[in-house]
């Protein structure tokens, strides 16, 4: 994969465009036609042609094409958000009466989309501890139509073996959907994999610059079609053209800041591990991570996101160190240039043990490490750990 032609060149068709360097924003709804029968052929395929930017739009075809040959897929569809990017990959795979098979510790808006809306419609899911393979197996029906999974997941920082769960999923007539927001294009490859479909919440390490919200689908040309033709198309949650442009904006500095994140990320959590006051470190990338031969089997690095769980006697301490971080911005999400920190205290009312699985702690506190200096985020760290 030519990462630096992809990002600088691939799909922008410059002669047409004057000679611009930077891709042109085509902020237009609708699109003009000299004649009925051009008008005519258009609408009979949406999908390649421009009509109507809800279904196809220059600025985004652009985009379309970098995502897909960064996932190394044959096309891909770009969403309003990640939620919306997961939301229409699963209801292209499934209808009343099928089963679906998820990981445990997934994105909460994938569990709530699984768990209750689609429940509602007569889909049913089973939550699967994913570190094992066998345990996805054991939980597959004969009505089973797809495996959701979120490899690493963006809490705790489990893997799941794609190649393995892509040879069983294949053997049981299922389809595979992995999140693979967490470790970037660069840092994955799930369809190379096996796995049917790829998605990205792009607001984070696609963009990079926390300024717009984006989700990426990526899959072969009939599955993208399949996508477009239904919930795409009829739900319409669509990138506009101007977030688009800025996406592609963001995405030529994508190999630059993953690598930047990545080193400083491996930096710090292995100063984190060093701390009395830290229980343990969540990041693939530490040899102290029970999937750390997983980690560097199938993937080509990590990231900038880590989880990591406070030895501390209750919430306030938790607090503590959140509020007395001074190069950390407290807020959700992660992926852009600055650094942030989240805890679960945020979303508990008490040291009570939440989630589907019952097993993650109140002190889990996730942090994403941006461009900053590493050393001068250690410092932070430090100050910070020494008021808890």
């Amino acid at each position: 994969m030519d990462i630096d032609w992809i990002i600088n060149h691939l799909g922008e068709d410059r002669e047409r465009y004057h000679g611009a360097v930077a891709p042109p924003l085509l902020q237009s709804a609708i699109f003009a036609f000299p004649d009925v029968a051009s008008m005519r052929a258009a609408a009979a395929d949406e999908f390649a042609a421009t009509l109507y930017t809800r279904g196809n739009n220059p600025t985004v075809a652009t985009l379309r094409t970098k995502v897909a040959a960064l996932e190394g897929a044959e096309d891909a569809l770009v969403f309003a958000s990640g939620a919306g990017a997961m939301a229409a990959g699963v209801i292209a795979c499934v209808a009343s009466g099928d089963h679906v098979v998820c990981v445990q510790r997934s994105y909460t808006w994938t569990k709530r989309l699984l768990n209750t809306l689609l429940s509602a419609f007569g889909v049913a899911v089973d939550f699967v501890d994913g570190t094992e393979s066998t345990a996805i197996e054991q939980a597959i029906r004969p009505e089973t139509r797809l495996i959701v999974l979120e490899s690493p997941t963006s809490l705790t920082f489990e893997l799941q073996d794609l190649q393995a769960v892509a040879e069983l999923a294949r053997r049981h007539g299922a389809l595979t959907l992995c999140d693979n927001s967490c470790a970037s294009p660069l840092g994955q490859s799930p369809l190379a994999l096996g796995i049917d479909l790829a998605m990205h919440s792009a607001t984070k390490y696609l963009n990079g610059h926390s300024d717009i919200m984006a989700g990426v689908l990526c899959g072969s040309e009939a599955m993208m079609r399949k996508v477009f033709a239904g919930p795409l198309m009829t739900l319409g949650a669509v990138i506009s053209p101007h977030d688009a442009w800025l996406m592609l904006r963001g995405l030529r500095t994508l190999p630059l800041r993953m690598q930047r994140c990545a080193e400083s990320a491996l930096h710090v959590a292995t100063w984190l591990e060093q701390q009395p006051q830290i229980a343990r470190v969540n990041y693939p990338q530490l040899p102290s991570h029970p999937q750390y031969e997983l980690a560097q089997r199938q993937m080509r690095g990590g990231s900038g996101v880590m989880s990591v769980v406070l030895d501390v006697p209750d919430l306030a301490a938790v607090e503590r160190f959140c509020n007395a971080l001074k190069r950390f911005l407290l807020s959700v999400s992660w992926g852009g240039y600055e650094s942030l920190v989240w805890p679960m205290a945020c979303a508990l009312p008490s040291m009570a043990r939440v989630d589907l699985d019952s097993t993650l702690p109140a002190s889990l506190v996730r942090l994403s490490i941006g461009l900053e200096d590493p050393e001068v985020l250690i410092a932070d760290l430090a100050q910070a750990l020494a008021r808890v």
